[in-house]
C-alpha cells in the first residue's frame, strides 16, 4: 500500500536516487534537506515513515529522532536512520534514540524497501497490503474488498479504512481523536462525532454476518476491535 515518506537526505545524488526509487515503488514521497526543513514538513502533515539521514547539516539526524520521539504526536512515527557509519556502536546509539531500523550506505533500493516494508507491517500495519481475517471477517487492501463467513460486504472507502485499522490493531482502546488522525489523517479538521457517524455505518454493514460486535464501544473512551466478547 503506498505510503507518505519524508525523506531527509542532504546529498542532492542520493536523496534523488532515493526519491526516484520510493516513487517507482508507489510511495508518496516528501523531500527535505535540512533538520529544520524536515520539522517543518512534520508539523504541517505526519508522514507514516521517516528515512532519516544522521549526518545532516546544523541540527543532526540522531536530534531529530530525538525531537520527534519526545513530541507526544510524532512519536510513533516510524524512523529509518540512514548513515554511512557502520560502528556497531553507532548503531546502538541511533536505535536507543528511537530510530526503528537503521541502514549503511551504500544499501541498493530493493533492500531500502524490504526495510521499508517491515517497518510498516510492524509499526504501522494498516499501511501494508497484507490480507487480515479476525473470527471470519477477511479484509483485503489490495482488491478492496470484505467478506464476512464468505459472504461479500460492502463497505463505503472511509468505512473500509476504518475497519483495516481496527483489524491491524485489534484490542487497543481508540479515542476518536486518535481515529481521526490515523483514518481521516493529521490535520483534517472534522468534528470527533463524525467518528461515531461512521462507526455506526460500519456496523450496520457488518451486522447481517454478525460481525458488528467485534467493534466495541469503551464508555468515556472511544472503541475498541476485539474478538474476545
Amino acid at each position: 500500500m503506498p505510503a507518505n515518506i519524508l525523506l531527509v537526505e542532504d546529498e542532492p545524488a542520493i536523496q534523488e536516487l532515493i526519491a526516484f526509487n520510493l516513487t517507482q515503488a508507489g510511495h508518496h514521497v516528501l523531500r527535505a534537506s535540512t533538520a529544520e526543513a524536515a520539522l517543518t514538513l512534520v508539523k504541517n502533515a505526519l508522514p507514516d515513515l521517516v528515512l532519516l539521514d544522521w549526518m545532516l547539516p546544523g541540527v543532526s539526524g540522531i536530534e531529530v529522532a530525538k525531537r520527534l520521539r519526545a513530541d507526544e504526536r510524532t512519536r510513533h512515527v516510524p524512523i529509518i536512520m540512514l548513515t554511512a557509519r557502520s560502528d556497531e556502536q553507532d548503531k546502538i546509539v541511533g536505535l536507543e534514540t528511537g530510530a526503528d531500523d537503521y541502514i549503511t550506505k551504500p544499501f541498493s533500493p530493493r533492500e531500502l524497501l524490504a526495510r521499508i516494508k517491515a517497518v510498516l507491517r510492524r509499526r504501522a500495519p494498516q499501511m501494508t497490503d497484507d490480507t487480515v481475517e479476525i473470527r471470519g471477517l477477511k479484509l483485503d487492501p489490495v482488491t478492496h474488498r470484505v467478506s464476512g463467513a464468505e459472504a461479500p460486504i460492502d463497505l463505503g472507502p472511509t468505512e473500509f479504512r476504518l475497519l483495516h485499522f481496527f483489524m491491524t490493531h485489534p484490542e487497543r482502546v481508540h479515542s476518536r481523536s486518535q481515529l481521526l488522525d490515523q483514518v481521516w489523517g493529521d490535520h483534517v479538521f472534522v468534528e470527533e462525532r463524525t467518528v461515531d457517524v461512521h462507526i455506526r455505518r460500519l456496523r450496520s454493514a457488518l451486522e447481517p454476518t454478525g460481525h458488528d460486535a467485534l467493534i466495541q464501544t469503551v464508555r468515556g473512551t472511544g472503541y475498541r476491535f476485539s474478538a474476545q466478547g
